[in-house]
């Protein structure tokens, strides 16, 4: 099976580029922190922890405490594919996390970004 690039990249720097993309668009670091809190289960220190660890996403993934079951609510398309087909677990989480830093920056309302 071929493994994606993205699996091996390292969480701690694409995470800056979320924040980025957030802040670009009038959003705020915290914002995006919940929103990856509230898809994967950490604490804000446990996020801390992952960005300080520069794991890479499958292991970020892996070491969620408790990926929100909610998650699988999110619909629509990234990166030309509906996150809803896509196959592969851990890409799918990935662009999940993709998806809820997109409805950010377009200013979607946050509420309704976390789905419940």
């Amino acid at each position: 099976m071929v493994r994606h690039k993205i699996f091996t990249m390292s969480f701690s720097k694409v995470y800056p580029h979320y924040v980025k993309k957030a802040e670009n668009k009038g959003k705020t670091k915290s914002q995006v922190d919940e929103l990856i809190r509230w898809l994967t289960g950490y604490t804000q220190e446990g996020l801390e922890n992952q960005l300080k660890k520069d794991n890479d996403f499958e292991t970020f993934f892996a070491e969620a405490p408790q990926m929100n079951p909610s998650r699988k609510l999110i619909k629509g398309v990234i990166c030309g594919i509906r996150v809803e087909d896509i196959e592969d677990s851990l890409m799918q989480d990935i662009r999940y996390l993709d998806k809820l830093i997109d409805e950010l920056a377009r200013g979607k309302k946050f509420e309704n970004i976390k789905r419940h």
